[in-house]
């Protein structure tokens, strides 16, 4: 067995300032506070302003992981990565690939960098890749992000979606160690299934859209999914694949002591502690106060949890999430000490802008 492994050694998170509650939201549709609440656990979300991109959140996100890593000690007083990958729904442009742009915001010269599109399984799928970066030695240090600015595809009429998602963006700067440190990802499970991409999808804007002489409806812009088919598939799919994980890394259901599912649904994540047999109050929640927030939920989450101080060294954490493709993930590991360099919800003064 290979004794390389990737670490977490920082973790970062930053959410906009501009809130949106549920208030806000029951002005403008049919809805109430109770109805949204009572469906999804959501009180309110964060939203980007006008001018304010996915790059933006990421290129702060990573600073702050960087700059964690520094003050956890596993790395110099400026703390650097010699490969970026970003996990994100909504690039700043179609073409090119935004972690390019938010590696050279952030100082890291030419390194390797690039996006992974798998939705709200886009963070797990990242942490893969970069954790097989640094298994094969392409990397040391890997500066993995979740970031979007999902409410620039949310129909803001549509009281099925615009209720639930949020903007922000959480990142983890992983580095080569051994698999027996805490931090090591332990074991990943990775899983798809295209049969089943319409339930999740924005329709118009790509290449099968582009390639017609149909003139598109103006809401096929916009996001949309099938509810209750995506909640039925989300458990089941994150409940196998979590165990999937598990199974790979030796570890029993009983050892879990803390559970991060993506934070999709308040009552998702209460029926996924359910099947896998753990307490619900092991699986951690801030849907509350940040909304569904695709790719970025998970570091979200995981930042939190540091800041609370929920999560001890030696804790044995599982993530596992699902999203549009349809796709899943899972991955085990121990917690490590962590020392954060701002929490999610700390204001920033201005956000760095392109050269």
């Amino acid at each position: 067995m290979r004794t390389r492994a990737a670490v977490v050694a920082g973790l970062g998170g930053y959410l906009p300032p501009h809130v949106v509650t549920n208030k806000m939201l029951a002005e403008q549709l049919d809805t109430s506070d109770e109805w949204i609440y009572s469906r999804t656990g959501i009180r309110q979300r964060h939203v980007v302003s006008a001018g304010m991109a996915t790059s933006d959140l990421a290129v702060e996100a990573g600073r702050r992981a960087l700059a964690s890593a520094a003050a956890t000690g596993t790395a110099t007083a400026t703390a650097t990565a010699n490969m970026v990958i970003l996990a994100t729904t909504t690039p700043d442009y179609p073409c090119p690939a935004s972690a390019p742009d938010i590696a050279f915001r952030l100082g890291l010269g030419p390194v390797p960098a690039f996006d992974v599109s798998a939705v709200c399984a886009g963070f797990v799928y990242a942490l893969g890749v970069g954790a097989g970066a640094i298994s094969a030695g392409l990397a040391e240090r890997v500066l993995v992000i979740g970031a979007e600015a999902f409410t620039s595809i949310i129909d803001p009429r549509d009281r099925t979606t615009a209720p639930i998602f949020g903007d922000g963006a959480g990142a983890v700067v992983l580095r080569a160690g051994e698999r027996t440190e805490p931090g090591a990802l332990l074991a990943f499970d990775l899983g798809s299934d295209g049969h089943l991409k319409d339930l999740i999808r924005v329709p118009a804007g790509g290449s099968r859209q582009r390639l017609t002489e149909a003139v598109p409806d103006p809401r096929d812009y916009y996001f949309a999914m099938q509810g209750k088919a995506v909640f039925k598939n989300a458990v089941q799919h994150m409940t196998a694949s979590l165990q999937a994980a598990l199974r790979s890394a030796g570890w029993g259901l009983d050892e879990i002591d803390w559970l991060v599912g993506h934070q999709a649904n308040v009552r998702i994540l209460q029926l996924l502690a359910d099947q896998l047999g753990v307490r619900r109050e092991q699986a951690v929640v801030n849907i509350d106060s940040v909304g569904n927030t695709s790719a970025a939920s998970i570091p979200l989450m995981l930042a939190d949890g540091t800041a609370a101080g929920t999560f001890a060294v030696g804790d044995k954490i599982a993530l596992t999430a699902f999203g549009g493709g349809l796709a899943w993930g899972s991955v085990v590991l121990t917690w490590p000490r962590i020392e954060l360099a701002g929490a999610p919800r700390d204001a920033v003064e201005s956000i760095s802008q392109p050269a």
